[in-house]
């Protein structure tokens, strides 16, 4: 991998670090208590915490997912009284067994952070790889990083160079370039400058500023080696 390549991968397990702090999640329209979960986010984002957290609660009890993430986010943030992390380790997990994958994806986040008091690598690959075979974006980015670096996993590029492809699909630039990357030097997958020069196509018209220039790498060597 050449230094180019570190940065755009590190700058991903940055981005994936911060996420955390900016994982409020919103309520599904088709929610049959949208209206109360819309009152308790406008009550936590006008400062009323204590509000916030009274129907976060109450929602809880009633098994709503998307309330047990957000009040699991404000035990970890110090929100609450007696704020505990490992009341936010089960409130998560209540939401991830309901399908809830953002709660799958900060789990992995928490754990790799050491947010639960230990930083416990193969707990945070479990859940980013929950997450991405739910089909979550973020989970799939995560979870190929992983692999690709041998974080908490054995290092695997043909898993990594799958999840990549499968972020990229999902529309994350960074996964777009790193695949196109390993499918221009065969890491983890056959080489093939097509497909290679297709995801740094894609890459480039989302805005990627190092891809124009790898097309047009790759299709001056293309036209290099092309029969007169």
């Amino acid at each position: 991998m050449n230094h180019s390549h570190r940065r755009r991968l590190m700058a991903i397990i940055l981005a994936a670090g911060l996420s955390l702090a900016a994982g409020w999640a919103r309520p599904q329209p088709s929610s049959t208590a949208a209206s109360e979960l819309e009152t308790a986010l406008a009550a936590y984002a006008e400062g009323r915490h204590v509000e916030a957290r009274q129907r976060f609660e109450q929602l809880s009890r009633q098994d709503n997912a998307v309330a047990r993430f957000n009040l699991a986010v404000m035990h970890l943030r110090g929100e609450v009284p007696r704020a505990s992390t490992r009341r936010a380790r089960e409130l998560l997990e209540r939401a991830a067994a309901q399908g809830f994958v953002t709660a799958m994806v900060t789990l992995g986040e928490a754990w790799e952070g050491g947010h639960f008091g230990r930083v416990s690598l193969s707990e945070s690959v479990r859940w980013f790889e929950r997450a991405a075979a739910a089909g979550s974006t973020d989970g799939q980015l995560s979870t190929a990083t992983a692999y690709y670096l041998g974080r908490g996993v054995g290092r695997d590029l043909s898993l990594a160079a799958r999840w990549y492809r499968e972020a990229a699909k999902g529309g994350d630039v960074g996964a777009m370039y790193l695949v196109a990357s390993m499918y221009e030097h065969g890491d983890g997958v056959d080489r093939d400058l097509r497909l290679a020069r297709y995801w740094y196509a894609a890459a480039a018209r989302l805005g990627d500023v190092a891809a124009p220039g790898k097309v047009q790498e790759l299709d001056a060597r293309t036209n290099a080696t092309a029969p007169p």
